[in-house]
C-alpha cells in the first residue's frame, strides 16, 4: 500500500487590518462611534452609516470635518456618539 503524504500548508497572506485608532485627533477630525444598529431602521440611514465609513456596531472612526460630514452625523445622531473633537 503506498502512503500519502500531505503537503505542508502554504502560509496565507494575512488581511491588514485598520490601524487603531490614535490616541488624539488631529485638529479639523471627530472622533465618532457607532453607539446603535442601523437594523430596523430607514435605508437611508443605513447607507448614510456606510458612507460615513461604518462596517460594525460599536465601531469607532476618525473622520474629517467637514460640513457634509456633519450633515451626515446629524441625520443619524441617534445611531452614533461623537466622542472627541478637535
Amino acid at each position: 500500500m503506498v502512503e500519502k503524504t500531505k503537503k505542508p500548508a502554504k502560509p496565507r497572506a494575512k488581511k491588514k487590518k485598520p490601524e487603531a485608532s490614535p490616541t488624539q485627533v488631529a485638529k479639523g477630525q471627530v472622533r465618532v462611534q457607532q453607539v446603535r444598529s442601523g437594523i430596523g431602521h430607514a435605508e437611508t440611514y443605513r447607507r448614510t452609516l456606510r458612507a460615513l465609513g461604518f462596517r460594525h456596531h460599536q465601531q469607532e472612526l476618525i473622520v474629517n470635518d467637514s460640513p457634509s460630514v456633519r450633515g451626515m452625523l446629524f441625520k443619524v445622531r441617534h445611531l452614533v456618539r461623537v466622542t472627541e473633537e478637535a
